[in-house]
């Protein structure tokens, strides 16, 4: 693997970052507290391309590699995590799903649209008894000849409410289990499927999340994605590149924590000296800045095998297993370096904390990833 990244990767990287100073900070904080979507920048983010950053040109996308877009997410998590998933999401697992498995029909109706945000996508599999174990989906979809009959209900949706294209994961053969499993793409107009109230969150609060509740659904047969019973391996592939960008997102949370207590230490005094020169102090700033450095590099090695087409389950695993954990011990001790001002909100630092627990809650909790890495561990012996 080559660690010098190439002219355009530094070239996304940069126009990540400038707009996330430029278009994100601004405002990051009320948006925070009054829960706001970020309509406008989201907007802007797609018309620069980084809502189908890996979405074939042919179909509207930016045609860019894992690793460019893993560079981006950590730019713009650095300053708001909320954008960062809404990106995510469209990217990951929305555009890479139907890319990756949807026929030539769904790609040309739905791809354009996904990756130049003029719409958003959300994916739903999650349910209020099937989070982490995928196998229990409760949610059905009956198969009545031209279309299916969709019934249940979906939590924790990211994008819920701004979508207007959702993945749905449902039980079609319950005597078959996880191989009667599909994946079904549900317009936001079709009737009897409805949207719940807004979760007031501990953090990403730019972000809207709902639960989604769908009543005799009529399906048309052609969304269905892949042959039938194809649901659950779906879900399980699209997860694991999920994971990249959640790494992606937890690192980057990590880094702008990191990069707001290094300058703080630079500028805060004590007994006659910056506090960066105090011994307890930096050492704080050695142990994050090298534990960023390892978590960027297992997400960078998660993305490289995706680019070259090598398993990158286990290598995901790690990296959002390893990601969320130093977020969240990274944005601690950035309150910690901040003292006092550290638990007011206009020093950002609160919110990246906030923001980073729900990196260790989603696309599978620590212990989920540690069967993902066992399992991987297994075969290569």
């Amino acid at each position: 693997m080559d660690f010098q990244l190439t002219e355009e990767q530094e070239m996304i990287k940069q126009a990540a970052r400038d707009f996330a100073q430029s278009e994100l900070l601004p405002g990051v904080i009320e948006r925070d507290e009054l829960q706001k979507f970020p309509t406008d920048q989201i907007k802007k983010m797609g018309g620069l391309g980084f809502l189908g950053m890996m979405v074939d040109p042919n179909y509207g996308g930016s045609g860019m590699d894992t690793v460019s877009y893993v560079l981006a997410m950590e730019e713009i998590s650095k300053i708001d995590a909320s954008s960062a998933v809404i990106m995510s999401v469209n990217n990951s697992l929305v555009c890479w799903g139907i890319e990756e498995y949807g026929t030539e029909e769904q790609k040309q109706k739905y791809l354009p649209r996904l990756s130049k945000g003029e719409i958003l996508g959300a994916f739903a599999l999650s349910e209020p008894e099937a989070g982490s174990d995928a196998t229990r989906q409760h949610t059905t979809a009956v198969d009545m000849g031209d279309f299916y009959l969709l019934n249940g209900t979906k939590n924790w949706i990211t994008n819920g409410n701004s979508a207007s294209v959702y993945l749905v994961v449902a039980q079609t053969h319950q005597d078959k289990g996880h191989k009667g499993i599909n994946v079904f793409i549900v317009d936001r107009d079709m009737q009897g499927f409805e949207i719940g109230p807004k979760e007031n969150k501990l953090g990403i609060r730019g972000s809207d999340t709902h639960s989604l509740m769908f009543t005799d659904v009529k399906v048309p047969k052609e969304n269905r994605i892949g042959e039938d019973g194809f649901g659950f391996k779906f879900a399980m592939k699209t997860l694991a590149g999920g994971r990249i960008g959640i790494a992606s997102q937890a690192f980057g949370i990590a880094s702008g924590a990191y990069e707001l207590a290094l300058n703080y230490s630079q500028e805060r005094k004590t007994f006659g000296k910056e506090i960066f020169n105090h011994q307890a102090i930096a050492f704080k700033l050695a142990d994050m800045a090298t534990q960023i450095q390892a978590a960027r590099f297992l997400c960078l090695k998660a993305a490289w095998d995706k680019d070259t087409r090598k398993n990158y389950d286990q290598s995901g695993a790690m990296a959002k297993l390893y990601a969320s954990r130093i977020a969240m011990e990274t944005t601690i001790e950035a309150v910690q370096i901040f003292g006092g001002y550290g638990y007011v909100k206009e020093y950002h630092v609160e919110r990246l904390m906030r923001d980073a627990k729900i990196t260790q809650i989603y696309e599978g909790t620590s212990e989920i990833q540690k069967i993902v890495i066992s399992r991987g561990l297994q075969q290569q012996n």
